[in-house]
């Protein structure tokens, strides 16, 4: 009522980003700034802290989480069930990933660094917009993008730790989210699409991801509602550890 132009200046943006395609999106624009960080085994110190402003862990390193020179004795196996065991307790998405497994992820995230994954909700899906920054790997919706663009928040982050690789055999991962816009059992479903379809051997699943980073005008979001539907990932979202399926 006291400011009807800018009212009227808002609706006509809302209203140009329903015009908007259901697959569209700035690639890469909506990761930008994240915000500071945070002996056992595990540090309580450095477990999903978050600032004060609800932003994540800035350099979230696996020292600040595990005691590394306690485990460098142990064996690959030892190390897996310690952290699953730590992991089961808490509110968050982990995993134990094979080094091959993860050395194809990794290399397929150079080439192709971001990705539409769609969230089963009770009416339908929610798409989210996944972009890896070095090793981390973030989540934001995808009105966020279309409303904030680059100022869009992540709302999930998954940290992984290739220091055991080369060693043990095994990348570590582990999460934060925005509790505001996600529970666990949805985080997880994104994080196990990350293997669904960056890890997979399947050509026509892995062809999605080059499309849509590379040839974008080609893409068909119902795609990957498709794919999500045939490999029955999100029928049934459980909370913990994410599953191993590729």
């Amino acid at each position: 009522r006291s400011s009807p132009d800018v009212f009227e200046s808002r609706m006509e943006k809302r209203n140009e980003v329903k015009k908007q395609p259901v697959g569209y999106s700035n690639q890469g624009e909506f990761i930008r700034c994240m915000e500071q960080k945070a002996r056992p085994i595990f540090s309580a110190e450095g477990l999903g802290t978050k600032t004060s402003k609800g932003r994540f862990t800035k350099d979230k390193t696996l020292d600040s989480i595990l005691n590394i020179e306690m485990v460098k004795e142990k064996s690959a196996e030892e190390i897996r069930q310690i952290w699953s065991q730590y992991f089961s307790t808490k509110d968050t998405v982990y995993a134990v990933i094979p080094a091959e497994k993860f050395d194809l992820i990794w290399k397929r995230a150079q080439k192709c660094p971001s990705f539409l994954y769609a969230l089963p909700r009770k009416e339908g899906y929610e798409f989210f917009v996944g972009q890896w920054s070095g090793t981390e790997l973030h989540f934001t919706s995808l009105i966020n993008i279309q409303t904030q663009g680059e100022t869009a928040p992540s709302q999930l982050v998954l940290y992984h730790y290739p220091e055991l690789q080369e060693e043990k055999g095994i990348v570590l991962m582990t999460a934060e989210m925005d509790s505001k816009f996600l529970v666990v059992h949805e985080a997880q479903c994104l994080a196990n699409q990350v293997q669904l379809f960056y890890a997979t051997d399947r050509s026509e699943t892995y062809e999605l991801v080059e499309t849509f980073n590379h040839r974008s005008s080609e893409f068909k979001y119902m795609s990957v509602i498709a794919e999500l539907e045939q490999s029955g990932l999100g029928r049934e979202l459980r909370p913990g550890q994410v599953s191993d399926k590729s």
